[in-house]
């Protein structure tokens, strides 16, 4: 007994905890802590204030979206319009220029800012082959990646050995139909409606994304050259605005505006703004020509084009679904409100008596 005694006195201590927090008030979990009691008096003034907040607000958007005056012109060129003989001929496998009109008729004048759109339908920019078919270095200014184009652009990364730039499916379906609109007055003359094509494009785009090449001895198509232009294209990316300096090659707006894909398969992009000459305070009422030069075609698809017209509000462009939305999501925090409100009146004497 005193044997084993001794050697149990003996015995060493046990080692020390290992991965042992250290003692704090964090690591011990004694931080002070905040928890709501959700009782009626606090939950019903929370439901009815968030329903009538979402309601005002959707009012609001609701009725700002109902003060946006838009006119939609459908040309593809179906059931004998005026731009039949101009989609008949897109389905040809090289067709020739080809160009039709519209007229149509202001019932209200369209105060300024007005927006000229074109919208396509049936077309799946979102298809992910299609939306990654480019090379975004490229598109920055790089001259290297000029002669080296991505895999994803494939098929439209070389033609015939030649580098294409710019290079993918995306570029090389750019949307390449033009507008003039002309005001018709009463006694059979005109005005052209000039439009503004300056700053329809997204800011970051323009001024960061997109960029061209140095010019090589101030000529931006010696940058260019030992390239091809897409497949579809009937001018290179260097002569896209010959009027303009400043707004040709892949910082030109329209090409910027394409480049950017939309999420749905019905979708609209900026074409222009009216905003400049006699024509600074919108459209008048009154007669308008709208001159189409029709080089897109969309037959094959099963698509259909639009030209919208359209103003502005505070909250953008009209936009319906916004201000539903919030008025649903209101109308349903007051309804839940009520509900909860007979429950309690309902079951408070069951509360008295616990």
């Amino acid at each position: 007994m005193a044997a084993a005694a001794s050697s149990s006195s003996s015995s060493p201590p046990p080692p020390p905890a290992q991965h042992r927090p250290d003692y704090t008030a964090f690591t011990q979990q004694r931080l002070p802590a905040w928890q709501p009691l959700l009782s009626a008096g606090t939950v019903l003034p929370l439901f009815f204030c968030l329903g009538v907040a979402f309601v005002a607000l959707g009012l609001g958007l609701h009725f700002s979206s109902a003060t946006i005056r838009e006119l939609e012109l459908d040309y593809t060129g179906l059931d004998g319009s005026s731009c039949a003989r101009c989609a008949n001929l897109s389905l040809r496998a090289n067709p020739p220029p080809c160009a039709c009109q519209l007229r149509f008729s202001l019932a209200q004048a369209f105060p300024a800012p007005v927006c000229l759109y074109y919208q396509l339908s049936n077309y799946y920019q979102n298809n992910r082959r299609y939306s990654v078919s480019r090379d975004d270095l490229e598109l920055s200014g790089l001259s290297w990646a000029l002669r080296e184009p991505v895999e994803e652009c494939k098929p439209y990364r070389y033609t015939k050995g030649t580098p294409i730039a710019p290079c993918g499916s995306v570029a090389n379906s750019l949307f390449n139909d033009t507008f003039e609109l002309y005001y018709l007055f009463s006694n059979g003359t005109r005005a052209q409606v000039p439009l503004d094509k300056r700053g329809i494009s997204w800011w970051t785009d323009t001024n960061i994304k997109f960029r061209n090449p140095e010019p090589v001895n101030g000529s931006l198509a010696l940058a260019f050259k030992g390239t091809a232009q897409p497949p579809n294209w009937h001018v290179p990316v260097y002569d896209l605005d010959k009027s303009n300096p400043n707004n040709t090659g892949f910082v030109n707006e329209d090409f910027i505006v394409w480049m950017r894909t939309a999420a749905l398969p019905t979708f609209r992009k900026l074409y222009s703004r009216i905003r400049l000459g006699n024509f600074s305070t919108g459209l008048p009422r009154g007669n308008y020509s709208l001159n189409i030069t029709y080089n897109y075609p969309v037959l094959s698809f099963n698509g259909s084009k639009k030209v919208i017209f359209s103003t502005l509000s505070w909250m953008g462009g009209k936009n319906p679904f916004l201000g539903i939305t919030f008025l649903v999501f209101g109308s349903l925090c007051i309804i839940t409100g009520f509900v909860m409100l007979a429950a309690h009146i309902k079951y408070q004497h069951l509360n008295e008596a616990d």
